[in-house]
């Protein structure tokens, strides 16, 4: 096949499966406008008239395309962007090296950065509420850098306790959460309080759609993750432990 015909062959190919999409669509349309007529027959009951109405008409309503084609350009446009998105790292918290550092927070709106390090309990706390968070706030880029393995960053942005969680905002600090302070003061503070920090700092938006459930929040009544964080047991290098390494 001459590669100009296999050109016109995928081109032909795209525009069939559009229009069967577009079939398939009118159809679901056409059968939700025929049961919601028989819906509003019903109500009405027998005694009273209703106007005729021609489905098919509604389906070449010039507005009623527009609007349709509209919805669906977004949709497949908040698809592309949430796919790049994820391709970023976002939706997790991701651990990255020294040298990423710089590029992630100048080239990312909003930032949260966990400075951990490895051994401490209270790190491993905070990254179960950061995991949690970061799945809910999509549009915010979560990371966690090693506090040990930065020392070049770790000195810049003066980091003495951990975990030090420091919030970025088009590449500026907004605020920070040193140890557990502002979260309660205790290993068993509740997601929502650091959540709440991060909405102060305006580094997290409202998600469009809030898909957690319940029982995966820390602070949910009942749950396994809320049993893991009590599994914990505190050392005495971690009491809001200083980093000196």
């Amino acid at each position: 096949m001459e590669p100009g015909q296999a050109g016109r062959f995928a081109a032909d190919a795209a525009q069939f499966g559009s229009a069967m999409n577009s079939i398939a669509h009118s159809q679901v349309m056409v059968k939700a406008i025929e049961d919601y007529a028989k819906e509003m027959t019903a109500n009405q009951g027998p005694v009273q008239k209703t106007t005729a109405v021609d489905v098919h008409d509604l389906l070449d309503d010039a507005e009623l395309q527009k609007l349709h084609e509209e919805r669906i350009a977004q949709l497949q446009a908040e698809r592309e962007k949430r796919a790049v998105m994820q391709r970023k790292g976002h939706g997790e918290v991701q651990e990255i090296s020294e040298g990423d550092f710089l590029e992630v927070v100048t080239k990312t709106e909003m930032v949260v950065c966990h400075f951990f390090h490895r051994d401490f309990e209270r790190c491993k706390i905070m990254d179960k509420h950061l995991n949690i968070l970061a799945r809910r706030f999509f549009t915010t880029r979560f990371i966690k850098l090693s506090a040990p393995d930065s020392p070049f960053f770790t000195v810049k942005l003066q980091i003495q306790m951990l975990p030090c969680v420091i919030f970025f905002k088009h590449g500026k600090v907004v605020d920070q959460v040193v140890g557990f302070d502002g979260l309660g003061a205790t290993d068993d503070f509740e997601t929502s309080a650091l959540e709440d920090r991060m909405y102060h700092a305006e580094v997290v938006e409202e998600p469009v759609h809030n898909e957690e459930r319940d029982d995966e929040r820390i602070d949910a009544p009942k749950g396994n993750i809320r049993k893991g964080i009590h599994s914990f047991q505190k050392t005495a290098s971690d009491e809001d432990s200083d980093f000196d390494e």
